[in-house]
């Protein structure tokens, strides 16, 4: 991936070097709960993605409750720093890839685009939707419209989930900011009204249809990133299809436990995630992500 071509986003937070960050190293313990092993946060990585629950629940059922701070809780930390380091730099890249794509799209559609914040952090890390944990890989929060990466997921993704490659780092954080799109777009918001309306089974498959939805929105933006800055180098759709295929449920579930639940599938199968991100890299079309109206997903 030719990511150095992107212009490097201002809207990147440094964390991992103030307190607070690496709250994993060296056997530590958190805010006076449990200890958490390795084998405790791969189980809340893998139940976060195979069963739709926030890794920051588990963690907190696992670690203590009082490891888990409510939003009033958070204290909102100081200013962080540019990152200086090559990781820093390409992830500052690739957002300014996000910011440009989605700019450009909003304001064709006559409405204005409000860039997210992404917070680079070690071990866990507050927020306005509790604490984050490095367990539960990159998310976004709506409460407070920020992406956060701890970047040891990328080592995860490429030694535990096979999915190595620069551009498979970058999907992962187009896929973020693609939540931020549906932030912006209301769907999040709709997506929230519903789950006390419908059955945990029906809310499990509109969460399919929200996470392909965020795969295809990443195909967008490397459709248009790449016809503005030729950022695709040979070998890095695959890195994305490989990526999309390792965090599917049911390769996941497999996995994990050797067995496929369709009716827990709460971010869709490899085949699906795949699929969806090739049709906005395809199309770089929003209106042909529109995976609620789908009659096939």
């Amino acid at each position: 991936m030719k990511w150095e071509r992107n212009r490097q986003s201002d809207q990147v937070e440094d964390r991992r070097n103030q307190p607070g960050g690496g709250m994993f190293g060296g056997g530590g313990r958190r805010g006076g709960g449990k200890g958490l092993g390795l084998g405790t946060i791969v189980i809340a990585l893998v139940a976060g993605w195979i069963f739709g629950i926030n890794p920051m629940t588990i963690l907190g059922v696992l670690g203590g409750a009082q490891d888990v701070l409510s939003p009033q809780a958070q204290t909102a930390p100081g200013p962080a720093p540019a990152p200086q380091d090559e990781m820093g730099r390409f992830v500052a890249a690739v957002l300014g890839g996000t910011e440009d794509t989605w700019n450009t799209l909003f304001r064709e559609g006559g409405a204005e685009y409000r860039k997210p914040r992404l917070v680079l952090f070690r071990g866990a890390v507050p927020t306005a939707c509790g604490t984050g944990q490095s367990a539960m890989g990159p998310f976004y929060c709506p409460g407070d419209e920020k992406v956060y990466i701890d970047l040891s997921f990328y080592d995860t993704l490429r030694t535990q989930l096979g999915a190595p490659g620069d551009f498979a780092q970058a999907y992962v954080i187009a896929h973020e900011v693609g939540h931020h799109v549906q932030n912006l777009l209301g769907i999040t918001g709709r997506m929230d009204e519903m789950r006390r309306r419908v059955s945990q089974r029906e809310y499990n498959a509109m969460s399919v249809r929200l996470e392909l939805q965020a795969d295809c929105f990443a195909g967008i933006w490397a459709h248009h990133n790449h016809k503005t800055n030729q950022i695709i180098e040979p070998g890095d759709i695959d890195e994305a299809l490989r990526a999309a295929a390792a965090i599917g449920d049911d390769a996941l579930q497999k996995k994990s436990q050797g067995v496929v639940v369709p009716d827990s599938f709460t971010h869709g199968t490899s085949e699906q995630r795949q699929r969806w991100f090739h049709t906005g890299l395809k199309t770089g079309s929003v209106q042909a992500c529109d995976t609620f109206n789908a009659r096939a997903l």
